[in-house]
């Protein structure tokens, strides 16, 4: 990695993600890069370099995600179209991480990775690749970074859409979150609160909880007054799963169209929700930039409580975007191992002991986060359950090298594993590729021919990992 003074232009990067905190330090200050311009050339930004030796309190954290959120969506990540002052401006006052990973293709399945810091399939209810009924779950048992965090002295809560179980079994308050508010399912009608089994599917704790109005705006006031709140001394946790932009796609004020959906859903369409015969570009970018709006309200609510200086937020998604997304030079898109599906945005920002200003081009993956932040908040992982991601606070905060090492992702039909630049794949085809992905992030030049060592290399690791877990019901 090159130093600090080193400059990278927003063309220039397209490689890795990166990002993690713990208990050191790292500083304020550099300058702040913009948003790419109209041709998708923009600012330099510094190579991240960690600023060692300041202190801080345990941060309080709050983890933010998009839903189906592809890659390129945001302005920071050269969208030619959507607008994204707010998150840029995250960016500047943080790291931007270039080659981030979800923990999985899908929705549930990356939540399970997020939420206990391991492969989904470590688990009975992360085999489904996404939960649709009421048969799977996170078994309450199982630790989780809510749990273990609020084990350490941590209020936490879940706010929006939890995706990893339904009740009366599994719930955010039975996995270790003291307040939740949200939707239970993959997805909802934004203002009739109806899912995909015509269900109504706004809670507040394990309670119905009856609001009408657009449901980003909802849960946007819900995760302000959280932030603003007087925690009684502790630090928390907060994450803040948006639905936006998933399908359907209903941009507030879009009335008509709700309603049109919801006779759908009452007349027995069971699959009215996907909107196959809805939506477009320009209702895309309507709802990526009111998503945008939103992180900025939440963002402002915090700065006014006088908390900003010592939170650490992280924006992410949960997985690559999908019908109307932005993911060049990306190939695949939500469901999909290749770069589309699984590569996302991802942003951290800790005034008190990160510098902004800077991109990291380590990649890093969605159970990376859940050690980090374990690390970072003073406490362990549960030693019957060990992590599969790695804490990169030390790499954040002390100026640590990365060790190389194996990302490893697994769906039904397709199977992906990344060690440094390279890139093991199959996909529904059954046939091996291997990509170099420093000169090929969009996947096409397949080096499996010329590099046969280096193919069964690391489709040996695959299958090792693989190995561990468990097997898809038949």
């Amino acid at each position: 990695m090159s130093s600090s003074n080193s400059k990278l232009s927003r063309r220039a990067f397209g490689g890795a993600v990166g990002a993690t905190a713990a208990t050191a330090a790292v500083g304020l200050g550099a300058a702040p890069a913009q948003a790419a311009d109209a041709r998708g050339e923009g600012p330099e930004e510094r190579e991240f370099r960690a600023a060692r030796g300041r202190q801080s309190r345990r941060p309080n954290i709050l983890f933010i995600l998009g839903d189906d959120l592809g890659w390129a969506d945001l302005s920071s990540y050269g969208s030619p179209h959507i607008k994204t002052p707010n998150l840029d401006r995250l960016a500047r006052q943080g790291v931007r991480f270039t080659d981030a990973y979800s923990g999985s293709a899908t929705c549930s399945p990356t939540r399970f990775s997020l939420y206990t810091g391991r492969y989904p399939a470590r688990t009975k209810g992360g085999l489904a690749e996404p939960i649709a009924d009421k048969s799977a779950g996170l078994d309450p048992t199982h630790p989780t970074l809510a749990s273990l965090l609020k084990e350490a002295g941590y209020a936490t809560a879940l706010i929006g859409k939890w995706h990893a179980g339904y009740l009366p079994d599994y719930s955010p308050t039975k996995s270790g979150w003291d307040t939740f508010f949200g939707n239970f399912g993959g997805a909802l009608e934004y203002y009739s609160k109806l899912g995909l089994g015509g269900e109504y599917d706004l809670y507040e704790g394990d309670a119905e909880y009856k609001d009408l109005r657009y449901y980003t705006r909802i849960i946007t006031e819900r995760a302000s007054e959280y932030v603003s709140r007087d925690h009684g001394g502790k630090p928390w946790l907060l994450n803040l799963n948006f639905t936006t932009p998933h399908w359907p796609w209903i941009a507030d004020g879009d009335t008509a169209e709700s309603a049109e959906i919801v006779r759908r859903i009452k007349a027995g369409d069971a699959r009215a929700l996907w909107h196959q015969d809805g939506g477009s570009v320009q209702k895309y970018k309507q709802m990526v930039e009111d998503l945008d709006r939103s992180v900025g309200e939440v963002l402002q609510a915090l700065k006014r409580s006088g908390q900003e200086e010592n939170t650490l937020v992280v924006f992410s998604s949960d997985n690559g975007g999908e019908r109307f997304s932005y993911n060049w030079p990306l190939s695949g898109n939500k469901a999909s191992l290749q770069e589309g599906g699984i590569r996302v945005p991802n942003i951290v920002r800790w005034p008190a002991r990160l510098d902004g200003g800077q991109v990291s081009r380590v990649p890093v993956f969605s159970p990376d986060w859940t050690a980090t932040l374990l690390e970072v908040a003073g406490t362990r992982p549960h030693r019957a359950y060990p992590l599969d991601g790695v804490s990169l606070a030390g790499y954040l905060l002390r100026g640590e090298q990365v060790a190389e090492r194996n990302l490893f992702w697994r769906v039904r039909g397709e199977r992906a594993l990344r060690r440094g630049d390279w890139k093991y794949y199959r996909g529904k085809s059954g046939r091996d590729q291997l990509f170099n992905l420093a000169g090929d992030q969009r996947e096409q030049a397949d080096k499996a021919a010329v590099e046969p060592a280096r193919l069964a290399e690391l489709r040996k690791a695959w299958e090792a990992v693989d190995a561990g877990l468990l097997p898809y019901p038949a």
